[in-house]
């Protein structure tokens, strides 16, 4: 036990220290960006003004309200104070709303599209590589061909083969939105039919490019562990066929199963791509559009929930690692 919590405690101390590190690094990184955001806020608020004082008076307001007057040392210190009570400031690009207020309309829809694709395509594909590693024969001599065209197929080539055949050339689906755009968002039958017509093809886009990565992890897995000596001594044993294959998938599953906790993840970074292409209202299309009006502190707030998730998805593999492993505790705790 002594041994773990020496683990733990390394492992803790790594996590922390990347944790300031990518803090540091998602606030200081878009503040060196060339442009200048309050310029365009400027350019809106005075649209028709021809004071040039008053125009220079509404410009000093919202660079001292955004404090992009001040160095990046100086607003760090003020970010920082703010973040630890809860304050994330104003969004540059959608002003008035805050980034607390655009980051949490958004993120529950790259939530929804993003966690149930990654497990429907994991499943599939775990399902399909088994199969094809048992079979074998007609089977695999299809589903790996696929599987290598899907897995090594761009996210965005997906996203645009779908678009094209079923959203412009079969019109079975709309090609962009979460909903349609003459709809208010309300609990509502025609709401609820708009939003799964508009999920239909991110969701597939998803699924399909997850499913060729996961079947051939598994098949490849599978046949590994069919191949191995304790398989081979237990049919020489005469137990059933159907027992040993419970034993070979289980023992395959582990590095799936540690896939699958990478993808969950990083699900939000992964978004990106299906959220850009089909302008899904989700957090991809929220960065996109922070990059393209400058806007730091949605930009920081962002990209920190991806690191955040990115590390912590690390830090719990690091961890269940060393608690079922005895090497990877012991190798790691000296």
């Amino acid at each position: 036990m002594k041994g773990y919590r020496n683990y733990f405690a390394k492992k803790l101390v790594w996590f922390l220290v990347t944790l300031v590190v990518a803090f540091l690094l998602n606030f200081t990184l878009p503040r060196l960006m060339p442009g200048d955001p309050v310029a365009a806020i400027v350019s809106r608020a005075a649209q028709g003004m021809s004071n040039a004082t008053g125009v220079q008076a509404i410009y000093d307001q919202y660079t001292e309200l955004f404090g992009t007057d001040k160095p990046i040392p100086q607003q760090l210190v003020i970010y920082l104070g703010n973040v630890l009570r809860g304050d994330f400031g104003y969004s540059i690009s959608q002003y008035p709303r805050t980034v607390a207020d655009v980051i949490g309309s958004s993120i529950w829809w790259t939530v929804m599209l993003q966690l149930p694709a990654i497990l429907v395509g994991w499943i599939l594909g775990n399902v399909l590589g088994a199969l094809a590693a048992y079979i074998r024969k007609g089977f695999d001599k299809v589903l790996l061909p696929a599987s290598l065209f899907l897995s090594n197929l761009p996210a965005f080539g997906m996203a645009v083969i779908l678009l094209v055949i079923f959203g412009v050339s079969l019109r079975w689906f709309p090609t962009s939105g979460g909903y349609d755009y003459a709809m208010v968002p309300s609990v509502s039958w025609e709401f609820f039919v708009s939003v799964f017509r508009h999920y239909q093809l991110p969701f597939w886009s998803i699924v399909l490019i997850t499913i060729g990565g996961q079947a051939i992890g598994m098949r490849s897995m599978a046949i590994y562990e069919l191949n191995a000596d304790y398989v081979k001594y237990a049919r020489f044993l005469g137990i059933k066929d159907s027992k040993i294959i419970r034993y070979v998938f289980r023992n395959a599953m582990l590095p799936q199963v540690t896939g699958l906790a990478l993808s969950i993840g990083t699900m939000v970074s992964g978004a990106l791509v299906a959220e850009i292409i089909f302008s899904y209202p989700g957090l991809g299309n929220t960065i996109l559009t922070a990059v393209r009006g400058g806007d730091y502190p949605l930009i920081s707030l962002a990209t920190l929930i991806i690191t955040w998730m990115v590390l912590l998805a690390f830090f719990g593999l690091e961890i269940v690692y060393g608690l079922i492993d005895p090497r990877i505790r012991a190798a790691q705790s000296e």
